[in-house]
């Protein structure tokens, strides 16, 4: 598949905001359980607005992908069925909490409502937190069965995309709070990440065992049910037209088997060992700048991650279009 670089921005813009927040969420409920220093408000604030800047600009990456744009409002028409109509519908909603998670720790709104047991105080923060997570699971979800419902392109059905998705996006928003902590300051950095580490962990054993699979993929699709011969020498010379067209253009990546391969091994050094060595070694001599180094290699390869799982993609029409693809 092509890889459209407006998607590659939304869906790891969209992991990092997710991820930054669900790490604000996790902070909190730490601290009410008295494991972690209860924090400023102002902390969890800051961070949430942060992903909500990151989350805003994932919907703003998403426009230019689109031919009309004025119609996107269109896109919710389908919930029923679309997971793509699904997403434009949580995907507000998970904007709306977020930012009213950041409000009402900027505000202070912090008196119980309730309690439950001897001990745990519920207060807006909280249940706004509870909701915001819930919610970006499910987003997390919708963006990935985009991609993991397409039955016929068999690299992306399978439940690791969802696990991909999950993992990867949250790592990095673990990465990035990890990052926010040192540049202020704050001692939950080697929480945070202690925490990035283990999901990004996770997510290497999720990429490592879609990487296997599609390996060993046997695909449904061959040149002789491309064209309707069942001869099992086959060889196609041309594709019946002189130049490319919108098959050719979108539904290939365009580059040779070699930039594949290079983009993948980049990935799998950028997103997995150097932020986990970048951590270590920050938890060694205390520095404030390789949490922040750390987030910045790890997005870096989450952006040519991205681009290699749309391109690992392999289209049935590229059967038939093969001698320009």
């Amino acid at each position: 598949m092509h890889p459209a670089f407006s998607v590659i921005f939304l869906t790891t813009l969209l992991g990092a905001g997710q991820g930054l927040y669900l790490a604000m969420v996790t902070g909190q409920l730490y601290a009410v359980a008295r494991f972690l220093p209860v924090q400023e408000d102002q902390f969890y604030a800051i961070g949430s607005l942060v992903a909500l800047v990151l989350l805003i600009a994932g919907l703003v990456a998403s426009f230019f992908h689109l031919g009309r744009p004025e119609r996107a409002w269109r896109a919710a028409a389908m919930w029923r069925t679309s997971w793509l109509s699904r997403e434009v519908i949580v995907l507000p909603i998970v904007m709306a909490l977020v930012f009213a998670y950041a409000v009402a720790h900027w505000m202070e709104w912090t008196t119980p409502l309730f309690q439950l047991g001897a001990a745990l105080q519920v207060d807006s923060t909280l249940l706004l937190g509870l909701l915001g997570t819930l919610a970006s699971l499910a987003l997390f979800v919708c963006t990935a069965m985009i991609y993991a419902g397409v039955k016929f392109l068999q690299e992306w059905h399978t439940p690791l995309t969802v696990s991909n998705f999950i993992f990867l996006g949250a790592a990095s928003g673990f990465m990035l709070a990890a990052a926010y902590s040192a540049y202020i300051g704050n001692p939950l950095v080697t929480f945070f990440g202690t925490w990035a580490v283990i999901l990004t962990l996770a997510g290497l054993a999720s990429r490592l065992a879609h990487l296997s699979r599609n390996a060993h993929l046997k695909h449904k699709s061959t040149v002789q049910t491309a064209i309707g011969v069942r001869h099992r020498v086959l060889f196609q010379k041309a594709q019946g037209a002189t130049g490319g067209s919108f098959n050719t253009r979108e539904f290939f990546h365009g580059q040779s088997q070699a930039v594949v391969d290079t983009v993948r091994y980049l990935y799998l050094i950028l997103v997995f060992p150097i932020p986990m060595l970048l951590i270590g070694a920050a938890y060694v001599t205390e520095s404030q700048s390789l949490p922040i180094a750390a987030f910045f290699a790890q997005f870096i390869g989450l952006l040519a991650e991205r681009w290699s799982f749309f391109a690992e993609a392999r289209h049935p029409q590229n059967l038939y279009y093969q001698s320009v693809a």
